[in-house]
C-alpha cells in the first residue's frame, strides 16, 4: 500500500515549467547520507528531507533526486522509500513483490526489463507507464527495489511519457549508481 500511496504523492514532485539539454553522463556528484549513495549527474540535485515534507511525501522516502531542468512541464524525479522487513527477504524475491504491487495501477503498462547489480544482487529494473492519479497526465516510472540490512529498498524514478534517450540515460545512471553499503576504505 505504501508503494501505491508513493505513486500518488511523488507527482507533486514533478510540477513545474522549463526546457531541456543533452546532459552528458558521469557522475559529476556523489550522494550518500548514511544509508543509501548514487552518483548523480550534472544538472541533478538532491532534494532535501525538509522540502520532501513540506511536500507532502510521506515519511519513509528517505531522499530524492530531480533534474534542474524541467521536461514537459515535470521534473523527473528520483525519490527512495524504504520499509523494515518483519522476514528475511532475498532482493530478488522483493523486487519480484514490488513489481507485483505496481502492476495494478491504473494504465499500467509494463515497457521494459532489465537486470541490473545493487550491491552486488542482480535484480530487475522495470520501466512502464501508469496513471496513478486521475486528473493528471500519465507518467513514464523506472524502479528497482532491493533489501539491505533487513530494510527494503525502492527506487522509482518519475519522468512524462515521451523523454529523449539523454534522459533516459542520466535515469539509468542513477538507479544503476545506488548503493547501501559503505565502501571500505583501504
Amino acid at each position: 500500500m505504501k508503494r501505491l500511496y508513493a505513486f500518488i504523492v511523488f507527482p507533486l514532485l514533478l510540477a513545474a515549467c522549463g526546457g531541456e539539454g543533452p546532459v552528458a553522463v558521469d557522475c559529476h556528484k556523489e550522494y550518500w547520507d548514511g544509508t543509501v549513495g548514487a552518483c548523480l549527474p550534472q544538472g541533478w540535485g538532491v532534494v532535501d528531507s525538509e522540502t520532501l515534507r513540506q511536500r507532502g511525501v510521506p515519511e519513509d522516502t528517505i531522499v530524492a533526486f530531480q533534474a534542474e531542468e524541467a521536461v514537459s512541464g515535470q521534473f523527473p524525479t528520483v525519490t527512495v522509500t524504504s520499509e523494515p522487513l518483519s522476514d528475511v527477504t532475498a532482493p530478488t524475491t522483493y523486487s519480484k513483490a514490488s513489481i507485483r504491487s505496481v502492476s495494478v495501477l491504473p494504465g499500467y503498462t509494463l515497457i521494459d526489463s532489465v537486470q541490473v547489480n545493487i550491491d552486488a544482487e542482480a535484480i530487475d529494473l522495470h520501466v512502464f507507464t501508469a496513471k496513478p492519479v486521475a486528473d493528471e497526465p500519465s507518467r513514464r516510472f523506472y524502479q528497482v527495489s532491493t533489501v539491505a540490512n533487513n530494510m527494503g529498498y525502492t527506487l522509482t524514478a518519475t519522468t512524462p511519457v515521451s523523454i529523449d534517450d539523454a534522459l533516459e540515460k542520466q535515469v539509468y545512471f542513477i538507479l544503476q549508481s545506488a548503493t547501501f553499503k559503505v565502501e571500505e576504505e583501504e
